[in-house]
Formats: structure tokens, C-alpha cells, sequence
């Protein structure tokens, strides 16, 4: 039987490429030295600052006996920031050397980025090979809050791929188990304690109890484990924003970051547009979830959060990954490639002295507009309509139409599920909206799609973000 013809926005082939295997070795090896040369000379490398915190921080307080919060890197003023359970879970690294720590992170961070992928793609790699994957790799390796948690050491990746498997979870009907990642990583790190309000918006009531306790459980175990330094962080650093750095740096592409340029750090302004955007993130997800998009809803959490926390780092937008694959699956791959690529650019940079004017209101908080935009305009609650057309076209085209009435077949019943990758086959479209929605292959086409980033035009500094305004958070 001939191959079924398939709709282009579920599945969208890549761009014209050498035909033979020896030119496309030779293209991702011109590729591959392109991005090695940038990645090494234009966009600020960060000599992992973070990392050295962490394990700065952890050598002093187990080696040392000094106060966890009490550390600060070497010629600056930056310390620990994290809750005292992500110091119980990094606790390793207090005996071992800096370089091993370093590999060590990068291997992590390696292994959850191709978990992530994975869960949100499906399968859709295995369509393009080794070339496709080569590709995507490239594309990757310039997105810039990718690159930023690279090179600073950073957990945000980590912490993305514990809330994705979390979504698989809930996904694959396995939901007994869902809500331990979730609660793992808002216990690390607060901001993703969000996506405990989804599950509730979309009624998975028993993974956001699971949740829940696993957050409260791990930080009584730091409490019990490190009393001094659980008070401390509980009572004060919490509160003490200028310990993670200035509320105005560019690097900061939250509500909070563009109220700060504007002269408005105050914290009224900033939570009356919170209060705004989590509004408008309830209402979209409620209407998600009610059409069994779970990944269109996890994809608004994760721009949600990096909106309302008052600090967002470039490097914490790595929870925008998810929403490139949503408006790839569904039939927005341009936009895609487009937002993708400004992402590459290190754009914000370019306002780094001075945001003022409209230029720096606009040019400065370009990653957080894109955030704010796809927040608004995400395609959420459309996967069930891709699936059935698709199912439709493809039955039309290979099967014979019958002489009798076929028996309908009923539609899967339960809650909604967060969809993180299945495959977008006619058995599954033409089940009904509850059989959830693929991410397709197209993802890799978004993530190819950027071009060549320009970066910042400010030389290397020995500091991070090319500036000494920085901590680790």
C-alpha cells in the first residue's frame, strides 16, 4: 500500500538538503563548526559562575563549617540563593574538585535536554535520522537560554525535565506517579510550585496532592537536616530580592524586570500585572485542559512562571521550549522558526547600558514581550481538530469507502491528558479529541529554523552577563 498523504502542519518535511549522505555529512560539519566558532567567541561565555557558586557554597559549608548563606564567590557579592533542599540535593558536590563538578553538570544537563526532547517530540526523530537530529542539535546549540544554562552551571533543564516526565505521566495514564517530579522541582526551586495550580486547573487533584506533600516533605527534611540555615533562608533570604541581583538588569525578562527599566520597582505595580497574567493563564489553561491539550497547558504554565517570578534570568527561559513544540504541532511553524531565532540573536544585550526610550522598552524586553505574546496567543485546544482532518485525509486517501454504515467508534472517556509526544496516528485521531495530540516531527523544523545570531556586541567579561550585576538564581 502507498504511503498515506499526510497534512503538512502535523508533519512538515525538512528544507531542500544535499540528496547524498556524504553532503550531508559535509553540511553538518560546516554546521557544526559554525556553531563551535560562535559559541566560543561571540556570546559571553559564563565559566560556569553558577556551578562555582553551588559548589563554593557546599565546600564552605560541609568542609568548612561555615553558614550555607553566609558563602560569596571570591571578588564578588553573590552567593547561595536556592531553598537549603537543593544544597541537600546538590550535597555531593562538596567533595568533589570543580572540574569533575563542571562535567559532571554538563553531563546532566546533557542527558535531561534529550529527556525533554524526547518526551516532547515522541518520536518524531526517528523519521529524520541522524541528519535531522544533527540539525536540531545545531539549532539548539544557539538557542541563548539554552546556551546560558550551559555555560553557567545552571538547573534549569533539570528541573524542566522533572516537570515534563510529569506530564508524561499524567499522559500515558500513569498518574499514581504523577506529581513527584513537580514537587521535586518546586522544592529545589520555588517558581515551578506553578504548575501544582495547574493540576489543579485541570482536576488532577490526586498528582497536585502528590505534589504537594513531596515539596513539603523535602523541605522538612531540610529543615530537620539544616535548622540554621532553613530559618534563615525561610525568614529573610526569601524576601531579600537584591541578593539575587538588581531588579532592572537586562538580563531579567519578567513583569518585574520591564516595571524595573521603567522606573517602577515597586512591588504594587508589579503584583497588579501579576494578578492580570495569572488570570489570563487560568482562563487559557481551564479552556486547554477542557479539550484535553495537557501540553498546550504545561506550555502555559512554564510562560507563566517566567512572567510573575520576580527574577527570570535568560537562562530560565528554557521553559519556552515547550511552546515552540505546540505551535509547530499545530501548523505555526514560521512563527516558530521566527521567535526562535530572535531568541538566538542575545538581542537584549544590545540595551545593556542604557533601556531607555522606546527603543529599550521594545529592544531590552524583547524576550519578555515574546513570552507575554505567546501567553495570549499560544494555539491551545486545537490538536483534537489537526487530529481529526489529518485522520480524515488519510483515511480518504487509502481506504475504499465502505458499502455499509461503519459501526461509530466510542470515544475514550477520563480526565484530559497532558499530551507530551504520542504519535498523531489515524487510530488515534480518529478516537476522538481524548486521544490526545502529537507534537510531530516538526519540531526539529522549528528548532532549524533560526538564523545565525549576532549576538552581544559587548566583548567577554570576567563576570557573568558581561556585567558585575549578577547572581545565581
Amino acid at each position: 500500500m502507498s504511503a498515506p498523504r499526510t497534512d503538512d502542519r502535523v508533519r512538515p518535511s525538512l528544507p531542500a538538503a544535499p540528496r547524498s549522505d556524504r553532503g550531508r555529512l559535509l553540511l553538518v560539519l560546516a554546521l557544526v563548526a559554525v556553531v563551535t566558532v560562535f559559541s566560543a567567541t561571540v556570546p559571553l561565555l559564563r565559566d560556569w559562575f553558577d556551578l562555582r557558586v553551588y559548589h563554593g557554597a557546599l565546600h564552605s559549608w560541609i568542609q568548612d563549617g561555615d553558614r550555607l548563606y553566609d558563602y560569596r564567590v571570591p571578588g564578588t557579592t553573590y552567593g547561595f540563593t536556592y531553598p537549603p533542599f537543593a544544597a541537600l540535593a546538590m550535597l555531593p558536590m562538596a567533595w568533589l574538585p570543580l572540574t569533575a563538578a563542571i562535567v559532571i553538570a554538563l553531563l546532566l544537563n546533557l542527558a535531561a535536554l534529550a529527556l525533554v526532547l524526547r518526551l516532547l517530540t515522541g518520536r518524531a526523530w526517528r523519521r529524520y535520522g541522524w541528519y535531522g537530529c544533527a540539525l536540531a542539535a545545531c539549532a539548539l546549540a544557539l538557542f541563548e537560554p539554552l546556551r546560558d544554562t550551559f555555560s553557567f552551571g545552571q538547573v534549569n533543564v533539570l528541573l524542566l525535565a522533572l516537570v515534563v516526565v510529569d506530564g508524561r505521566l499524567l499522559a500515558t495514564g500513569r498518574g499514581r506517579w504523577a506529581g513527584i517530579g513537580i514537587g521535586l522541582a518546586a522544592a529545589i526551586k520555588l517558581t515551578p510550585a506553578i504548575f501544582i495550580g495547574l493540576l489543579l486547573l485541570m482536576g488532577r487533584r490526586r498528582a497536585a496532592a502528590s505534589a504537594t506533600a513531596v515539596a513539603g516533605a523535602a523541605t522538612a527534611l531540610a529543615a530537620v537536616a539544616a535548622p540554621g540555615a532553613s530559618h534563615f533562608y525561610w525568614t529573610y533570604a526569601l524576601w531579600d530580592t537584591d541578593r539575587i541581583g538588581r531588579l532592572d538588569y537586562v538580563s531579567n525578562q519578567s513583569l518585574q524586570g520591564i516595571l524595573a527599566r521603567l522606573g517602577e520597582p515597586g512591588r504594587t505595580a508589579w503584583a497588579a500585572a501579576a494578578l492580570v497574567v495569572l488570570a489570563v493563564w487560568a482562563v487559557r489553561t481551564r479552556r486547554a485542559a477542557a479539550d484535553g491539550d495537557g501540553q498546550a497547558a504545561f506550555a502555559l504554565t512554564g510562560l507563566t512562571a517566567c512572567l510573575v517570578s520576580p527574577i527570570t534570568w535568560v537562562h530560565h527561559l528554557v521553559w519556552l521550549l515547550p511552546s515552540f513544540v505546540v505551535l509547530v504541532r499545530s501548523g505555526r511553524a514560521p512563527l516558530a522558526a521566527c521567535l526562535y531565532a530572535v531568541m538566538c540573536t542575545s538581542v537584549v544585550w544590545l540595551w545593556f547600558d542604557d533601556a531607555s526610550g522606546i527603543g529599550g522598552f521594545l529592544g531590552a524586553n524583547a524576550y519578555a514581550w515574546i513570552t507575554l505574546g505567546l501567553l495570549l496567543w499560544l494555539p491551545a485546544g486545537q490538536t483534537p481538530a489537526v487530529g481529526r482532518r489529518l485522520a480524515s485525509r488519510i483515511t480518504s486517501a487509502t481506504i475504499p469507502a465502505p458499502r455499509a454504515p461503519a459501526p461509530a467508534i466510542a470515544s475514550p472517556t477520563g480526565q484530559p491528558r497532558a499530551d507530551f509526544g504520542s504519535s498523531a496516528t489515524a487510530g488515534a485521531t480518529a478516537a476522538g479529541p481524548g486521544a490526545g495530540a502529537a507534537c510531530g516531527p516538526a519540531t526539529v523544523r522549528a528548532l532549524n529554523a533560526s538564523s545565525e545570531p549576532t549576538a552581544s556586541t559587548r566583548s567577554a567579561a570576567s563576570k557573568p552577563q558581561s556585567s558585575s550585576e549578577r547572581a545565581s538564581s
